[in-house]
């Protein structure tokens, strides 16, 4: 599954010299996993079932700031990694860019209420068709 979201970039997202600052980025990715399942069934599967995801490993490389005013894309593509973890490969673009501005790999682990590891349910990965 690929997905591109949309991000306006606000004064408030950038640092002193007017540039996205770094940590921001893993916001927009954030944001953009979210979309893939949707908050409502992010929300229901940890409320009814007791499921989620913690971040096992996030890695980003940058090639050139966002700026305020500008509107970039996240794109996003998943794999499953294993029974237990899923890879989001992760990119900041502008809409006519020719190289992504950001690099962006974020590997998340399946886990219960008491944060230990469990399998991928078949409903998620049906939803990223990773299955």
């Amino acid at each position: 599954m690929n997905t591109i979201l949309p991000v306006q970039i606000y004064y408030e997202d950038t640092d002193h010299s007017g540039v996205v600052y770094h940590a921001n980025y893993l916001k927009y990715f954030e944001r953009a996993r979210e979309h893939l399942l949707g908050v409502p069934e992010l929300v229901r599967m940890w409320d009814e079932d007791g499921v989620g995801f913690v971040v096992y490993k996030a890695t980003m490389k940058f090639k050139e700031g966002a700026r305020f005013g500008d509107l970039v894309q996240v794109r996003t593509s998943v794999k499953k990694e294993s029974s237990y973890r899923l890879v989001f490969t992760q990119q900041i673009w502008r809409p006519d860019g020719k190289f992504p501005m950001v690099d962006g790999e974020v590997e998340l682990a399946c886990v219960d209420r008491d944060y230990k590891l469990i399998p991928l349910p078949q409903s998620v990965l049906a939803r990223l068709g990773t299955d």
